[in-house]
């Protein structure tokens, strides 16, 4: 494959990653708008970020295997194609209904999509062409991961066309129609292998779990805890238990069961965990914040934000420039010792201030949020890769990757159901109590990092 042809499939597929890193941090800042304009309140609130993640993360795996079954192009052009469609469902939603169906087939054909671009790379890319990829990763989807919501306040504000949220996930129409087009023309064909098992009873068993867990959480917090919400949680964790048993007993598990008795990996996996769901619940309050106590536009609350996501990438370009190889955990503690620092110091401007605080008062501490956000975020899963196996490695990546998608969507449903639970009190008093929840729940992984790899592998598996 000659030069130009690879750097096409690579931007094709930095394309389709950066249409899921938008895609799942736009709403952090339109969801106020959405719920305001749709109706739906705080369960569509709760439910527009979480509902991407959970189909997402739920689906990854299974996403890789269909890949090598059916065929990498195949499955690239069926995940671009459905994903284009969903963002149109999503951006001419009539109800609240029809946009979290449109979320969730998002995060469905999103997981069909990404693991392809990776597969493609790494089986028709020169050695050389391949280092190159890998360190553009990081930045370009950096800047996606900021564009996000940054796009969502300037588009929302412009209000196009009198449209006013709908074209954050309508300008996805014109990407991914692009996206299609070029896919169609270069992607490399291949057949793909029929004999891969895709375990989906243990797919439908996931799901099961996280919509029980999550229904019942979001449904309880946002409408009482009645025998509904209370039923969905014990049916979520029926489903979790038969999970766990099929993993054991299925001959092409999603997670293998070896993985879980390495200590280096499932303790990686615990501080993943707990890292992401906090992290991402802490972004989700920090918007509603910013937009219904300090009253700024989405606009506004984008550029408020914008700290953070720099932070993130400022971090990120650090541990790529060969921290992690020197630090290997250490940079783990590094990164959550700063994220504590940035929350405690945003919790004391709210105990300070309250909704008197200003947007330049909080950027200082939440640009140090998202420096603690990006150590932690590039360092915990290739740290927590450090004792496997080669022949480990790919189931071990694929279940760090569902459970960043399935951590994220539990703490935006969870940390944004304690801020509405406790708003009554007043926006600066939910806040706090949301902000303490964060806290409490970064501090308790620290003592688990202790247990997990003291080094990355020496060529980390991607």
């Amino acid at each position: 494959m000659n030069t130009r042809m690879m750097w096409a499939i690579l931007g094709l597929v930095l394309l389709a990653d950066g249409l899921d890193m938008i895609d799942s941090t736009v709403t952090n800042i339109a969801a106020p708008t959405i719920a305001g304009h749709l109706g739906g309140g705080e369960a569509l609130i709760k439910w527009l970020g979480t509902a991407y993640m959970l189909a997402m993360g739920v689906l990854l795996v299974v996403g890789g295997r269909l890949g090598d079954r059916f065929g990498r192009r195949r499955l690239f052009l069926v995940g671009m194609a459905g994903f284009t469609a969903a963002s149109a469902v999503a951006g001419l939603a009539p109800s609240p209904a029809v946009l979290i169906a449109g979320r969730i087939a998002q995060g469905a054909f999103g997981a069909l999509l990404i693991p392809q671009g990776m597969a493609i790379m790494t089986r028709t890319f020169s050695r050389d062409m391949l280092t190159k990829a890998f360190g553009l990763f990081g930045p370009l989807l950096g800047v996606a991961t900021v564009g996000g919501p940054v796009l969502a306040g300037f588009i929302i504000d412009a209000d196009l066309f009198g449209l006013s949220w709908r074209p954050i996930f309508l300008v996805n129409l014109v990407l991914g129609g692009v996206g299609l087009a070029v896919a169609a023309r270069i992607l490399p064909r291949d057949e793909g292998d029929r004999a891969t098992a895709v375990d989906g009873w243990g797919a439908g068993l996931l799901a099961g779990t996280m919509f029980g867990l999550l229904y019942g959480l979001i449904e309880g917090s946002t409408n009482g805890w009645t025998a509904g919400p209370a039923g969905a949680i014990a049916a979520g964790l029926a489903c979790f238990a038969a999970f766990a048993y099929r993993q054991r007993t299925a001959p092409d598990p999603i997670v293998k069961p070896s993985l879980l008795r390495n200590r280096g990996f499932t303790s990686g996996l615990l501080v993943g965990l707990a890292v992401f769901a906090a992290t991402t619940g802490l972004v989700y309050v920090l918007s509603l914040f910013i937009q219904a106590g300090l009253h700024a536009s989405p606009r506004g609350a984008s550029l408020t934000l914008l700290p953070l996501s720099l932070g993130i990438i400022a971090s990120a370009f650090a541990a790529m420039g060969g921290l992690v190889a020197r630090l290997g955990r250490g940079l783990v503690y590094i990164g959550l010792v700063v994220v504590l620092l940035g929350a405690g110091w945003v919790l004391a401007l709210v105990a300070a201030s309250g909704t008197g605080l200003s947007g330049w008062a909080l950027a200082p501490a939440v640009f140090v949020v998202g420096v603690g956000m990006g150590l932690c975020y590039s360092t915990v899963f290739d740290v927590a890769l450090g004792d496997i196996g080669a022949d480990e490695a790919g189931s071990a990546s694929g279940s760090l990757s569902s459970i960043q998608q399935l951590a994220a969507g539990l703490g935006s449903a969870a940390v944004t159901s304690i801020f509405f639970h406790t708003a009554t009190a007043g926006l600066d008093h939910a806040t706090t109590v949301s902000l303490v929840v964060v806290l409490a729940l970064v501090a308790l992984s620290v003592p688990i990092v202790t247990l997990m790899p003291r080094t990355a592998p020496a060529e980390a598996h991607h």
